[in-house]
């Protein structure tokens, strides 16, 4: 498979996670892996960030499963947390509002550094929760 077949062709990848806060690295770990095998190198500093935040937030501030997808389509990778909880994330702040805070960083930086961002109720092998995402163009 060449490089142009690599970065054309879409694909998705979903790894279900436990609640464990070890589940953080292992999401990065394997996002990396991920877009190595895909060519898409050059992103994997910003979407690592971007995938810790969105997974720690599922991990952190809920009290069940969650999953890291993540998925490519017309030059677009979009890295997404489903968590068990359906309470709507709580809005970003700007980034000059979070410089001296200690926490509540995570969207804040997801709205920072991702084109796009948002989130959706969503239910997962029956459980009621919600589905964060983001978008990181490969241009």
């Amino acid at each position: 498979m060449s490089e142009c077949d690599i970065d054309t062709a879409p694909w998705e990848y979903t790894l279900h996670i436990p609640h464990d806060p070890r589940s953080v690295t292992v999401c990065r770990r394997t996002l990396r892996v991920i877009l190595t095998m895909h060519g898409l190198i050059r992103l994997c500093d910003t979407a690592e960030l971007l995938a810790t935040e969105l997974v720690a937030n599922a991990v952190l501030h809920t009290k069940g499963p969650a999953a890291l997808r993540v998925g490519w389509a017309a030059g677009v990778l979009r890295i997404g947390a489903w968590d068990a909880d359906p309470a709507p994330p709580d809005p970003p702040a700007s980034l000059d509002a979070l410089t001296d805070a200690e926490g509540g960083r995570g969207l804040g930086l997801v709205r920072a550094c991702a084109d796009l961002w948002g989130w959706q109720p969503s239910a997962r092998e029956g459980n009621r929760g919600k589905y964060v995402w983001c978008d990181l163009a490969a241009a």
